[in-house]
């Protein structure tokens, strides 16, 4: 599935030159490694590829795809007599005129926004954890799934100290992260050796090598590798806090990467020959990391602090690994991840291809049921005092100032005279909904016969808009659009946790279901 900040720069340096016509149709080009840092583009010429499995034939004499025929008709095409009848029809409702004038200097949404669902929607709960923390920032970045799970983890931190304030370091588990979905990129390279470089998956894997979304199964895998530290730690950087210039940075080498390995691979290397290419490929990007990022410690740290009470504590020799399992506790292995996808089979499992982070880790499992069942579990969890992970389509009928997810808050029909007539699982189909972004439930509102009617969220966009960065989402909202909850199996029924045994179905890689939250 797939944080909504971050804004991902695309490489720039994308040169589109003439083939060598010195180059023999069957002959396969040589790589030859550039050393120098003077490197120009303008002195490149890229070799022509004849074998479809390294890359397109630039010499093609036949054309593999045909034009369409249907679109180019004369009748296919926008007359003026229609252009004519939509305006005269647009001027002749005076409403259409006051909304084009008032939008002229506003942000349309503006208009839109419906009052009454402003009232309706008020931060009062029923139901509320007993402690909550100061809301966190992501800035510029899409950690939005390792923010949330942070923010789960330091309840249990903060209640066991009695602290008024703490932060795990998300800057920590983000750079194992991209280094091991490098290492996850490669492998899959290596492992699609053999296909065209026009397969859909190919292309899908290449699109975006790696970002800085993620799935739950893949926080799993870093915590139990990894561990975890304080923020004083390892504390942020500019690269952590604003990631578009290093994830344009590390794609970039990536691809270049994928090109030398499937070069060797055509030229009939070994799968041990291209691993051993593959370690130069994780030097760079690590090095790449350790000089934006900051290494992570490499030796035992003291971690010291004062509580509520003003009581100092002091622990020496931590390692990640013993910070977590000393001072967090968190089942973190004995969880499971519960999904609403209305297109498949209910209580069965599933998985993405190629979907991870850490090759030989936890794999992506997915049991699928009701919304209505992903909303009883939350309120379980809920009512015993933890908050819920959850993963949803956060850019839907958001209202950002009022910290509001609900689908009356924006009046479409007022304005614009249109509604939006898609079932959820026409929305997964059709490209128009997916998950994009992980939270946390922190509260519920239950009316007298104990039905949701609104959601407290804690999000990890700082403390601007709704309650001090707290947003409230209504029941409906969440039916629509939470895609995903996580919760420990201590509190799970048993019929969800033999769906476990199942073999999984595997969705193909570009599956709605594989996008990452960010």
């Amino acid at each position: 599935m797939g944080c909504v900040s971050s804004k991902h720069i695309d490489p720039s340096n994308t040169i589109v030159s003439s083939p060598q016509s010195s180059s023999s149709k069957n002959s396969l080009p040589s790589y030859k490694r550039r050393t120098s840092s003077s490197f120009s583009f303008s002195s490149f010429n890229p070799p022509v590829y004849s074998d479809m499995k390294i890359d397109l034939n630039t010499h093609m004499e036949e054309p593999i795809l045909k034009e369409p025929i249907g679109v180019n008709q004369p009748r296919a095409g926008i007359t003026q007599d229609q252009v004519a009848h939509l305006s005269h029809k647009f001027n002749a409702d005076p409403k259409n005129r006051m909304a084009q004038n008032a939008a002229h200097n506003l942000d349309f949404t503006t208009l839109l926004t419906n009052r009454d669902a402003i009232s309706d929607d008020q931060h009062v709960f029923n139901v509320n954890i007993a402690n909550e923390a100061k809301v966190t920032n992501q800035k510029s970045s899409g950690r939005c799934w390792i923010f949330a799970a942070m923010n789960v983890f330091r309840l249990e931190t903060m209640n066991k100290y009695n602290l008024d304030e703490f932060e795990f370091s998300q800057s920590y588990l983000f750079f194992w992260d991209k280094f091991e979905k490098s290492n996850w990129f490669l492998e899959c390279m290596i492992d699609l050796r053999d296909k065209d470089i026009t397969d859909r998956v190919v292309q899908h894997m290449l699109k975006e090598p790696v970002n800085d979304g993620g799935q739950w199964d893949m926080l799993v895998n870093l915590v139990q590798r990894y561990g975890v530290v304080p923020k004083s730690i390892y504390p942020e950087s500019y690269s952590s806090s604003s990631s578009g210039k290093l994830n344009a940075l590390v794609i970039s080498k990536l691809r270049d990467h994928a090109v030398v390995l499937r070069r060797l691979a055509a030229q009939g290397h070994s799968v041990d020959d291209l691993r051993k290419e593959k370690e130069k490929s994780l030097k760079e990007i690590y090095n790449i990391l350790a000089i934006t990022l900051g290494e992570p410690p490499k030796k035992p740290f003291t971690w010291a602090f004062r509580n509520k009470d003003k009581k100092l504590f002091q622990f020496t020799n931590q390692t990640p690994q013993s910070f977590f399992k000393d001072h967090v506790g968190y089942p973190v292995e004995e969880t499971v991840s519960i999904i609403d996808d209305p297109r498949h089979k209910r209580l069965s499992l599933y998985t993405v291809q190629y979907l991870g982070n850490i090759s030989g880790g936890r794999p992506i499992r997915y049991i699928n049921s009701e919304i209505n069942d992903l909303k009883q579990l939350a309120i379980k969890k809920l009512q015993s005092g933890k908050p819920v992970w959850f993963g949803a389509d956060v850019g839907k009928f958001l209202q950002r100032d009022a910290g509001i997810l609900d689908p009356k808050v924006y009046q479409y029909d007022l304005t614009f005279n249109v509604t939006f007539n898609m079932t959820k699982a026409e929305r997964l189909v059709y490209g128009e909904s997916l998950m994009t972004h992980a939270m946390q439930f922190t509260g519920v509102h239950l009316d007298n016969n104990g039905r949701p009617v609104r959601w407290r969220v804690e999000n990890s966009w700082g403390e601007v808009g709704g309650d001090k960065g707290y947003l409230v989402m209504s029941d409906e909202w969440f039916s629509e659009f939470v895609y995903q909850v996580v919760l420990e199996k201590a509190i799970v029924p048993q019929k969800f946790l033999d769906v476990l045994n199942q073999e999984a179905f595997v969705l193909p890689a570009y599956d709605p279901m594989g996008a990452l939250a960010i």
